[in-house]
Order: C-alpha cells, then sequence, then structure tokens
C-alpha cells in the first residue's frame, strides 16, 4: 500500500481517536454542569419551603398571641359573669324570702283590713247622720274591692285609710250642704251646718225653721226661733260668705 494512503488512514484513525476522546471528556462535565443546575434548582425550592414554613410560623404565632389575648378576654369575662350570676343568686334568694313574707303578711293583714271595714261602717252608722249616702258608698266601694283580685293588696290598704283619714277630717272642719230631712212626719229640703262631730243642725231654705240632730233618740229636734239667727251666722261662715265669729248654737239640746 503507498505510504500516503497509509499516513490518511492514520490520521483518520487518530481523529477518531481524538474525538472519542473529546466526547468522553464531556460528558462528565454535561453531567456536573446538571448536577450544580439540578442542585440550585433543589436549594430555590429548598428555599421556597422554607419561606412558607417561616410564613406559616409567622402566622402560627400570630394566631397563637390571639388566642391567648382572647383566652385572657374570655377569663376575665367568665370571672365577671360568674360573680353577675352569684349576685343574682342572691337577690333571687331575697326576692323569695320578701315573696314569702309577703305572703304571710297578705294571711294576717286582709283580716285586720276586712275588721277595718266593718268598723268603719259600725262607727259610720252610730255617727252623726252627716253625707250618708257619700259615706255609705265609700264604705261599699271599699267591701266591692277587697273581693276584686285586680287591685293589690297594697292599694286596697291605701283606700282604707284614706277613708279613715277622711273621717277623721269630718271631726275637726265645718261644712253646709243641701240635703232632705224628716221632722215630724214631714220632709223638708234643708240647709245643714256640721260642726266637726260636735253638732249637726238645720235651717230651712226660707230661714223660719232651724232644727238639730238628738243623739238620744237619734231623730230630727225643732229649735226655738232664737237659734235661727245665730245657726243662719254659722251658715254663711261654712259657705265662706262671713268671716268666722263666736255664735251661739244649741250643743246641749242633745239628748233632751
Amino acid at each position: 500500500m503507498d505510504k500516503p494512503i497509509i499516513s490518511f488512514i492514520k490520521l483518520l484513525i487518530l481523529t477518531f481517536t481524538l474525538v472519542n476522546v473529546s466526547i468522553a471528556e464531556t460528558e462528565p462535565l454535561k453531567s456536573a454542569v446538571e448536577t450544580k443546575l439540578q442542585a440550585q434548582k433543589d436549594v430555590v425550592s429548598s428555599q421556597k419551603k422554607v419561606d412558607s414554613l417561616v410564613e406559616q410560623t409567622k402566622d402560627s404565632a400570630q394566631e397563637y398571641r390571639d388566642a391567648i389575648r382572647k383566652s385572657d378576654s374570655l377569663s376575665t369575662y367568665n370571672k365577671q359573669l360568674a360573680k353577675l350570676i352569684k349576685q343574682q343568686k342572691e337577690d333571687l334568694a331575697s326576692i323569695q324570702r320578701q315573696l314569702d313574707n309577703v305572703e304571710e303578711t297578705q294571711r294576717n293583714i286582709v283580716p285586720l283590713m276586712l275588721k277595718m271595714i266593718d268598723t268603719l261602717d259600725q262607727f259610720v252608722s252610730l255617727d252623726l247622720p252627716f253625707l250618708q249616702q257619700e259615706r255609705q258608698q265609700r264604705i261599699a266601694f271599699l267591701k266591692e274591692i277587697m273581693d276584686r283580685p285586680d287591685v293589690t293588696l297594697p292599694d286596697k290598704y291605701r283606700r282604707i285609710m284614706e277613708a279613715y283619714q277622711i273621717e277623721m277630717e269630718y271631726g275637726r272642719t265645718i261644712e253646709t250642704y243641701t240635703d232632705t230631712v224628716k221632722m215630724d212626719g214631714q220632709e223638708y229640703t234643708v240647709d245643714i251646718l256640721r260642726v266637726g262631730r260636735l253638732l249637726l243642725t238645720f235651717q230651712t231654705l226660707d230661714g223660719v225653721q232651724s232644727g238639730s240632730w238628738n243623739r238620744e233618740s237619734k231623730s230630727w229636734k225643732k229649735l226655738p226661733s232664737e237659734y235661727n239667727r245665730s245657726i243662719n251666722k254659722g251658715l254663711q261662715i261654712a259657705k265662706k260668705q262671713a268671716p268666722p265669729e263666736l255664735i251661739k248654737l244649741p250643743v246641749d239640746v242633745a239628748g233632751k
């Protein structure tokens, strides 16, 4: 074989050899680069995970702090609520004791109130017969409300005391009013003059005849005409048509 051909073949073999060597040397480098790139990717991925965990930790820490604050607030609220509940229980116990006392008081006071009304009724029937209709209606009303469940016990008691107060006032006042009296089998329309509970007298509207209530006979009796002027004066004083002054009234005729 010619030398040029042999040389060419050798050169070709050498070239292939160099190429193979170059390729063989490039593979580790490529692998190293890929490994480095993968490592960087892993680092980035790991950093993202770390960042995510850090954020989660921050959120968890904030949630924990919020939970602690809520727990403290709830504990304070529960303590205050416990105090309120305790106070309410004490108030309820006190109210129950008061209700028990009220029931006992009602059992004791109702018979007393009924007796007060009966006493007032008897008193009016034995008293001077002035304003009879008004006073008897007042007593009838008291008896009525005692049977009414819609009227409270304090209100019933208040009405009874008001009636007693009115009767007490009659004993220290002077008044006049027009009424009809029956005397000697005849009826007269007269002006009544009441001086406390000391005297109950009348005078006819024409001023001609006067009379007085006799406690012993429980009837109206005529008075001598000498009393006409003083009784008329008393009527004027009671009507506030004249100033108060001393007048002669037949107090001593009762029982005669």
